[in-house]
């Protein structure tokens, strides 16, 4: 088996700042690209940010300048650091990647987490 976790979400004024987490856990050989999206209440969901096994980033021009993504690979965790909040960035956010499992390595399999609450307060 392989899950994601997040973790890190909740509540927060605007200008304020919260950082996300994401462990994968179980039958992983190795993980390629890794990214945040969230989903506010009546929208679509939407990529945040993504970052690949190489440390390529890419980030959605809304949160451009006040994101930043990163991962520490061995630990199998992606991070999202999320400075200057704003109202808009309320959304249940969640952790996707590309993972090689052990038992199934020849090719990647995509994988979500269960999501995370972040609601910022004006």
């Amino acid at each position: 088996q392989v899950q994601l976790v997040e973790s890190g979400g909740g509540l927060v004024q605007a200008g304020g700042s919260l950082r996300l987490s994401c462990a994968a856990s179980g039958s992983i050989f190795s993980i390629n690209s890794m990214g945040w999206y969230r989903q506010a209440p009546g929208k679509q969901r939407e990529l945040v940010a993504a970052i690949t096994s190489g440390g390529y980033t890419n980030y959605a021009d809304s949160v451009k300048g006040r994101f930043t993504i990163s991962r520490d690979n061995a630990k199998n965790t992606v991070y999202l650091q999320m400075n200057s909040l704003k109202p808009e960035d309320t959304a249940v956010y969640y952790c996707n990647a590309e993972i090689r499992r052990r038992d199934f390595y020849y090719r990647d399999t995509n994988y979500w987490g269960q999501g995370t609450q972040v609601t910022v307060s004006s």
